[in-house]
């Protein structure tokens, strides 16, 4: 028994060493060369001061803003710390009722749109923390968040423009805007006094 414990006391210590402190050090190290930005959090500041992440969603609920998708992350949703999907299935009657509010609240809240409704200001997204959403359900809402903010449609349409990004190379993913970012430049361009 004792010339089996050394030897897998050691391997446990060298994978220990590799696995636990190399491998994330070069790892870290990579990124912050590579991705600095990224690997430190992607804050956005507002003043000077931070004020949230472009990876993390977060909720707005006022007419001057922007409204991300719903969220299932916590008891009252974007609970970093509650990361999960609602998990109900298509035919779940807690989804469809949830979805029929969702809806109602939506039409409520922006009477000067008539299209349909774009499925993922509806939906909650696989973490319940998405911060983008597509550009049309940012559009959707720019009627509201103009006359909210006493600016035109146009220059609000442009902001929503201005802040898409793309497939990422070309062809991973959708276009989207980030609810975030989009609203912090809102409050820059057409601050609500």
């Amino acid at each position: 028994m004792r010339y089996q414990i050394g030897p897998a006391f050691r391997v446990t210590l060298l994978m220990t060493v590799l696995t636990g402190l190399i491998y994330p050090g070069i790892v870290t190290g990579l990124c912050q060369l590579i991705f600095p930005r990224r690997a430190n959090g992607s804050f956005l500041e507002l003043n000077g001061k931070i004020v949230g992440s472009a990876l993390i969603g977060q909720n707005f609920s006022k007419r001057i803003y922007f409204h991300p998708r719903p969220s299932a992350a916590g008891n009252d949703g974007y609970d970093a710390r509650a990361s999960n999907a609602s998990n109900y299935g298509p035919t779940n009657q807690k989804l469809i009722d949830r979805v029929k509010a969702d809806i109602e609240k939506f039409r409520n809240e922006n009477p000067a749109y008539h299209g349909p409704i774009p499925a993922d200001l509806v939906t909650t997204s696989a973490s319940g923390l998405d911060p983008d959403l597509s550009p049309a359900s940012a559009l959707a809402q720019a009627p509201r968040v103009a006359e909210a903010r006493r600016a035109t449609l146009d220059q609000v349409k442009q902001l929503i423009s201005v802040h898409t990004r793309g497939r990422q190379l070309g062809f991973l993913g959708e276009p989207r805007v980030n609810v975030l970012a989009l609203n912090l430049e809102l409050d820059r361009q057409f601050p609500v006094r």
